[in-house]
């Protein structure tokens, strides 16, 4: 189980999140919502490893990530916002890359990436550089690069970015199996609908504070909304949008 114990972060004293406390068991599936600059990026990246908190600590199994990185992120399988790779690699080079990284034989890399770049759509393309591919493809990849270490968790933020309808229809279904394979998963994303779906709990944060942490029917029965997009909207007192691109149309016929 993924533990936040009490998390504080600030940049040049401006606080980010602050006292961000929540778990994800294993075979649980929790939404993490929250608009821009709530304190989202700052949270993963405690997670991931790749910031320290000022204070709180974050534990995976009773152990504090920080007593061994190294075993911590093999452990941990992250689909980030943006799919950041090297361009010039082909996605079976890429794969090779990250395997080797994480420890796995070559023959285990070269069996696993085949199998999964096949199931997946991309096998022939897999010797192709990735210059030529499109954000669907890179992001495809980036799920493989994820999984094929068989990591007990996961991060994936806005992983349905790019994706075709097939290939979003898939991961969804690939979320349901990998909850039901016991695997602990966090998602980050601002497509309601889609959170509302997969979702066993979601967690809304904003200014860096968590604001909810529930199933989300039992926060649309709660604050007697109909969809989990206006609780969003109610909690973190999102403004009038309606409103607001009447008042961008009116101001384009500003003579």
């Amino acid at each position: 189980m993924l533990e936040l114990q009490h998390l504080y972060r600030s940049y040049r004293g401006i606080p980010a999140i602050s006292d961000v406390s929540f778990a994800v068991k294993p075979g649980e599936i929790v939404g993490f919502l929250g608009p821009n600059g709530a304190g989202k990026s700052t949270t993963v990246k405690i997670i991931t490893g790749l910031l320290r908190p000022d204070d709180g600590r974050v534990l995976f199994a009773g152990r504090n990530i920080h007593a061994d990185l190294v075993a911590w992120r093999a452990m941990l399988g992250y689909i980030p916002e943006e799919a950041h790779l090297y361009a010039w690699m082909s996605a079976m080079e890429y794969l090779q890359l990250v395997g080797r990284l994480r420890g796995m034989g070559e023959k285990r890399i070269r069996e696993k990436a085949e199998t999964m770049l096949e199931l997946l759509g991309l096998e022939s393309w897999r010797f192709s550089p990735m210059t030529v591919y499109s954000k669907g493809m890179r992001q495809r990849v980036l799920m493989v690069a994820a999984l094929m270490h068989d990591p007990k968790m996961l991060v994936f933020d806005e992983p349905l970015s790019g994706l075709d309808v097939l290939s979003a229809r898939l991961f969804r279904d690939l979320l349901h199996e990998l909850a039901g394979a016991g695997k602990s998963v966090l998602y980050i994303s601002h497509v309601m609908e889609i959170v509302e779906q997969l979702c066993d709990r979601v967690i809304v944060i904003a200014q860096g504070r968590i604001l909810a942490d529930a199933r989300p029917a039992e926060l649309t029965a709660l604050m007697k909304l109909p969809t989990l997009e206006k609780v969003f909207a109610q909690l973190v007192r999102q403004e009038d949008t309606l409103s607001a691109a009447h008042a961008m149309v009116e101001a384009m016929r500003i003579a």
